[in-house]
């Protein structure tokens, strides 16, 4: 397979493929490549020990060494991500064997943390499935571990969908149906279906993984029933049990193995208060409620497609309806966090600021960062009922809001580490100036009456020599006079030419000092970037003061900025 195209190719799919999941592998490169030189096939000894060559070799690479490596493909990556989201984008959301009219799905948020982006898209989706079938959508809080949840997450959650503009129709608790719960655990332990454990959790899942039962799985049920009742009346010995589904313990599907269904959580509940001490998993509620609230149809991430299983053999056992279940693919974005252990140590350790932290893809994050529903919206749907996994870069998301705050955006004029300039012979005529808000919404303008003494951004200033002309932008033009280290030294130029540099500027009198918060990926790899938030310090024009804490302005030649705070003029970056 002799040619440097295909060599190439080889390094540059090795190279895209570690950038999106940390490290390149063989198959998933070797599967590329073939794509493009089928012809490659008659010697797949050779492709491979070449692939193989090359994914060592990129594997090896450290962050900073592979971002440098990747820097030539940069745009090829990242309009091969915009087309493969438009080519996902062109989906329907017809679900196998969903009847309209009669229709109902849900969204099951467990309170025990805020929204992300992920659970945006499954939201959506489910949503639009919901209208598309004439039917209903619920948010079901699936709330049955008193030791995580808080009314907190519950009024956050509420929010989030407010905010995202997501409509439900009904809301529902699971932990408002505990008593009905132990009703049908009752019942398969009178079946013989269910038993009380007390092995220890590590004992438990050790035999688990090499099949063996434990000597609880034998009990008849009048000894598990009696163990229930020591469970819910917290009787001397109970510590320790669970309910358990008898199931079988041989089964591929480690999800079979006769997982728990009951364990006691002796704490005060958010909700419930002290009503109850033994509370169902997931495993057991969600089928369970499903079928009791007239569910007909769960969309949910194919990563739970192993709990199907069970879900569907509990309401066989209790001859309950069984809802529709399909699969869509998770959405995950490269270098973020979205798991709640994670993002819990980060703020514990003061390394963010908390969940609406702007690094983060929660909404409430994205939400301070100045990202707009419509924006998370039209990212999220265009993947669809896809069963491909996406995982793709922020960019994305931020292209798509950028198109929507740009007609509405103020441009601004700041001023980063500010040089001095005066400029003392300015005409009277000139030292009044009206500047557009917007260069092509009518949104009126900013006026300024100019004293002689002015800033611009260090580095336009070093770059600058004696009887250098530079424009100030949309005002006039200057010549540099001397540089005395601190300050410029300039005379007015009446007409500059078209050819010379417009830098941005404020003048004194006329600005603010400033904060930015600049943000960029939250992990190199698999660990936190500390250059994740760089905060810089300038002027900004006075016209900042009328903002309102949201607003979002564009920066010139800087980018898109919102104000997050007043008491600093902090401004975080889009």
């Amino acid at each position: 397979m002799a040619g440097e195209d295909v060599e190439g190719f080889v390094r540059k799919t090795a190279l895209k493929n570690a950038l999106g999941y940390g490290k390149a592998q063989v198959p998933a490169v070797i599967g590329k490549v073939l794509s493009r030189f089928p012809e490659l096939k008659s010697d797949m000894k050779k492709l491979s020990a070449q692939v193989s060559g090359i994914v060592k070799e990129v594997n090896s690479m450290s962050a900073a060494q592979l971002k440098k490596a990747s820097a030539e493909h940069a745009e090829e990556f990242k309009s091969e991500d915009r087309k493969r989201a438009e080519k996902s984008a062109q989906h329907n959301l017809e679900l196998k064997g969903a009847v309209a009219g009669n229709f109902m799905t849900r969204f099951p948020p467990e309170p025990n943390g805020y929204m992300q982006i992920g659970h945006a898209k499954a939201a959506w989706t489910e949503r639009e499935a919901a209208d598309m079938y004439k039917g209903s959508m619920a948010l079901y809080f699936d709330d049955t571990n008193p030791e995580k949840e808080r009314q907190e997450f519950v009024d956050a959650i509420r929010k989030d969908f407010k905010w995202l503009g997501i409509r439900y129709d009904t809301e529902y608790f699971a932990s408002d149906n505990v008593a009905q719960l132990y009703r049908y655990a009752e019942k398969l332990i009178e079946m013989g279906k269910a038993y009380v454990c007390q092995c220890a959790p590590e004992e438990m899942k050790e035999q688990r993984m090499r099949g063996v039962g434990c000597r609880h799985k034998r009990q008849k049920p009048p000894k598990n029933m009696e163990m229930w009742r020591d469970m819910l009346d917290g009787a001397k010995g109970s510590e320790g049990m669970v309910l358990r589904l008898g199931a079988n313990l041989k089964d591929d599907n480690t999800s079979m193995r006769d997982p728990t269904l009951f364990r006691i959580k002796a704490m005060e509940h958010y909700r419930q208060g002290s009503a109850y001490r033994v509370w169902p998993t997931y495993m057991f509620n969600t089928p369970i409620i499903d079928s009791m609230m007239g569910v007909t149809d769960v969309i949910r991430s194919k990563e739970f497609e192993l709990v199907d299983e069970p879900y569907l053999h509990i309401l066989t056992l209790l001859k309950l309806r069984k809802p529709r279940i399909h699969s869509i693919a998770r959405l995950e974005i490269k270098d973020n966090l979205t798991s709640k252990r994670k993002i819990n140590e980060l703020i514990g350790r003061g390394l963010l600021w908390g969940y609406d932290d702007p690094r983060l893809v929660t909404i409430a994050g994205l939400r301070r960062r100045g990202v707009l529903p419509a924006a998370i919206k039209s990212f999220v749907t265009r993947f669809g009922m896809s069963k491909s996994e996406s995982r793709v870069g922020i960019d994305m998301l931020l292209a798509e809001n950028r198109k929507l705050i740009d007609r509405e955006a103020k441009r601004l004029f700041f001023v980063e580490k500010p040089m001095r300039v005066v400029v003392r012979d300015i005409p009277e005529g000139a030292r009044d100036v009206k500047l557009r808000l917007h260069p092509s919404s009518d949104m009126g303008h900013r006026r300024y009456r100019l004293s002689s003494e002015f800033f611009i951004n260090s580095y336009d200033a070093n770059k600058l020599t004696k009887g250098d002309q530079i424009r100030f932008k949309d005002a006039f033009s200057i010549r540099v006079k001397a540089l005395d280290g601190n300050m410029i030294s300039a005379e007015y130029v009446p007409e500059g030419g078209n050819d010379i540099a417009r830098v941005q500027w404020v003048n004194e009198g006329n600005y603010i000092p400033c904060k930015t918060y600049n943000v960029s990926s939250l992990l190199v790899g698999e660990e936190f970037n500390n250059e994740s938030l760089v905060v810089k310090e300038g002027y900004v024009e006075s016209h900042a003061e009328s903002m309102s804490v949201g607003e979002i302005a564009q920066f010139e030649r800087v980018g898109f900025f919102k104000l997050d705070s007043k008491s600093d003029m902090g401004f975080i970056s889009l």
